[in-house]
């Protein structure tokens, strides 16, 4: 028997998706074996992730461990992987996603939030949305693992850091002093995790088959064609996210400027039927009502 040699970035949250992976497929008997990968995301960090200008900055060392042969299948947090996938690795299994809230964790206490107030985020996506819901605040660069971010919120001056809160969940890191922050539209796949393979290995593309969760498929399908259609290869602030309600499917999507002063949002209401097309249709959609222009304005400030 084949021993699927499982590839992961060897951050503390990374290991335990993987091992979650692991532990699913020996329990359907097969055997496994993990290999840890650092990748560039995690080893430059004093550098916002955009002005490092490459997309899937953490998962390209997985991709070239998998073209190589020296992983067969690699693990990621979806909202990581970039919508285009190298040539001869596709998505294999999606599992069935955590929780997709970003959440702030907090020093002292909450009354910043109607003052002025320094947060921290290394996401484009959630420092729009802040400074569109808390103009008067300052919004820093923070980069690193979870653990790592964590610290230097510790050891920072700043009032909060915005986390997702299913990697906290995940490793058991969730301070007392958190809220959830209902109102931020999440990353496109934000809480789910997905397995790739190469695409002429059937062994391990049955195997990992076994563990996709098709809710979670069709909703991560519809807000990272979202993504795909309104980005063109352009990081930008973009928040998405699709559930399924009986036979429809509910989609909100919103696009930002940089300094979150434009908002421009899309909520529908579909027949399951109909999912394939509705993350396109819906970033054209966006598009046309003035999306264009502010992506421009992105492209143009981050050149």
């Amino acid at each position: 028997m084949k021993t699927i040699r499982i590839g992961t970035r060897d951050s503390e949250l990374a290991l335990w998706q993987a091992n979650l992976v692991k532990n699913q497929l020996e329990n359907l008997g097969y055997q496994t074996e993990l290999i840890p990968v650092k990748s560039t995301g995690d080893l430059i960090l004093d550098k916002p992730l955009y002005e490092l200008g490459i997309t899937g900055i953490f998962t390209k060392t997985l991709d070239v461990a998998m073209i190589n042969g020296t992983v067969d299948i690699a693990v990621h947090s979806m909202k990581d992987v970039p919508t285009a996938l190298p040539k001869g690795i596709v998505q294999v299994a999606v599992l069935e996603r955590a929780a997709s809230e970003d959440i702030l964790v907090y020093k002292n206490d909450l009354s910043f939030l109607d003052d002025k107030g320094t947060i921290a985020t290394g996401s484009l996506r959630r420092k729009a949305q802040w400074l569109h819901h808390h103009p008067n605040h300052k919004v820093e660069d923070l980069r690193g693992n979870v653990n790592t971010r964590l610290q230097k919120l510790e050891d920072s001056n700043w009032n909060g850091a915005v986390f997702a809160k299913a990697g906290l969940e995940r490793i058991h890191l969730t301070p007392k002093n958190h809220t959830v922050l209902d109102w931020m539209i999440p990353a496109p796949a934000q809480g789910a995790m997905v397995v790739v393979a190469m695409d002429n290995d059937a062994y391990c593309k049955e195997a990992i088959g076994k563990l996709n969760h098709e809710p979670t498929e069709i909703c991560t399908q519809i807000e990272r064609d979202f993504l795909r259609v309104l980005e063109g290869g352009c990081t930008a602030p973009i928040g998405a996210f699709a559930q399924i309600e009986g036979n429809e499917i509910s989609f909100k999507g919103a696009l930002f400027s940089l300094d979150g002063k434009k908002k421009l949002i899309i909520e529908k209401k579909v027949s399951i039927d109909v999912h394939k097309i509705l993350g396109e249709k819906c970033a054209l959609e966006l598009l046309d009502d003035g999306g264009r222009e502010i992506m421009e304005e992105i492209k143009a400030e981050l050149k």
